[in-house]
């Protein structure tokens, strides 16, 4: 019976869920297209990719201090219209304005493009935090693998309509004062109107709680550096593992995905339209199988289901680094090459969404009200401290060994955040809901 009431009370939260999803449907526009074409209009200016690899992490920096930060202001923010929102309607537009003039200033000189970079990072990754805390804010806590799921899917949609949909305006010619004719602009400006659309819809049709049926009273909150000691200094070190486990799993994941579509340019000699389609591979897959790798993780476990994803996402990148010796070679046809290319990365997206969308309500489990949004800040800061770590290495190792190195460098990462999972025990849907 307890099954079958938890099944009839998500029925009734999938719209809330599907339109919190907004907020994270504005990053999964916004990441794939950064990831795949940063690193591209960098290229212009710069020949090392040790040397890209460490700009796109600069961004990173600011990322590892402000997401926890606004993350747990956040927590104690008290407005007429909510605690989460008011970072979301000034935050999220100034993101989309910056993100939008990127391929501008690439078109000028790479100062510009460093500074526009960063100030879109400083916007986007202080309201990521807020983004995302809006979620368990709202959704009971035995429910949050299905709604992760629900909220992965929007994010997997928008990476779909960016890296499928308008990644196709990069070819695109529109006339620019002196100038004339300019490709690689048209998909920045466009996905900016789409994330001021999905703004607007987020404020008008998503109405947080000034207060939370579970929020503690203003005497007893806890202050945020007495919250983070708290959770360091558990005898019971799940959290601790679950963070180091991210770490890792996120170390190889930011190896291989801000090179991706230089891979495919140089390598797998695709054209600059089609280059977002492996990145856009990924979309599908978190779009088709958010939903369910939630459903699975209710039954079989999260952290069952997490190793399990983690040693098949081992196999897929040593797959992959087999594909970049064997299907680049002068007897396999481009069809052929693109094609197996792009099946591999749709698998890859279909364990990686099944490891993000229960990792975070493992974490979410082990929180409660109060300090939610500190929880979800430091998922963030060892998420970003892995894009700062990886791909100045990963960076270093294809300028060495070449792009198949990138591969078996987050194999291995992967299989280390198996083994670091085996120390988890807390955190599954049949633990004690304590928000």
């Amino acid at each position: 019976m307890e099954k079958d009431s938890s099944q009839k009370s998500m029925k009734g939260y999938y719209m809330t869920t599907f339109l919190i999803g907004l907020g994270f449907f504005t990053m999964g526009l916004m990441d794939p297209l950064y990831d795949t074409y940063i690193p591209v209009f960098l290229g212009k200016y710069i020949k090392s990719n040790a040397w890209i690899g460490t700009i796109m992490t600069l961004d990173n920096v600011f990322a590892i201090f402000l997401i926890p930060v606004f993350s747990a202001l956040s927590d104690r923010t008290r407005t007429r219209i909510g605690r989460r929102m008011p970072f979301i309607i000034t935050l999220l537009p100034l993101s989309a304005v910056a993100f939008g003039f990127i391929p501008f200033a690439a078109l000028s000189s790479l100062i510009l493009l460093i500074v526009l970079i960063f100030a879109l990072n400083i916007f986007k990754q202080s309201v990521r935090g807020p983004v995302v805390a809006l979620m368990p804010d709202i959704i009971p806590g035995d429910l949050r693998s299905e709604a992760n799921g629900v909220i992965n899917t929007m994010g997997g949609i928008a990476s779909i309509v960016g890296t499928i949909g308008l990644a196709r305006f990069m070819s695109v010619s529109i006339n620019l004062p002196n100038r004339g004719p300019t490709q690689d602009i048209l998909a920045f400006p466009i996905a900016s109107i789409l994330i001021f659309i999905a703004v607007i819809l987020l404020f008008f049709f998503v109405k947080e709680n000034n207060k939370g049926s579970f929020e503690k009273s203003d005497e007893e909150k806890v202050p945020i550096i007495d919250s983070l000691k708290e959770i360091f200094s558990e005898k019971e070190k799940s959290a601790l593992f679950v963070l180091l486990s991210l770490l890792f799993w996120f170390i190889g994941y930011q190896g291989v995905l801000p090179f991706v579509g230089k891979y495919s340019i140089e390598i797998l000699k695709t054209s600059s339209a089609n280059a977002a389609l492996a990145a856009g591979m990924v979309g599908i897959a978190y779009a088709l199988f958010a939903i369910p790798s939630g459903v699975i993780a209710h039954k079989r476990g999260r952290k069952k289901t997490i190793r399990t994803a983690l040693i098949a996402l081992f196999t897929v990148l040593m797959l992959i680094f087999i594909h970049s010796n064997v299907a680049t070679g002068e007897n396999i046809g481009q069809t052929t090459r693109m094609i197996s290319f792009w099946a591999l990365m749709f698998l890859f997206g279909m364990f990686w969404v099944t490891i993000i969308t229960n990792s975070f309500p493992m974490l979410w489990q082990m929180a409660d009200y109060s300090n939610m949004g500190i929880y979800t800040g430091l998922y963030y800061f060892f998420s970003q401290l892995a894009s700062i770590i990886s791909p100045p290495i990963t960076g270093a190792l294809i300028d060495i060994f070449g792009y198949g190195s990138l591969f078996v460098y987050a194999a291995v990462c992967m299989l280390i955040a198996f083994f670091l999972m085996s120390k988890v025990h807390r955190g599954e849907v049949s633990d004690a809901v304590t928000a």
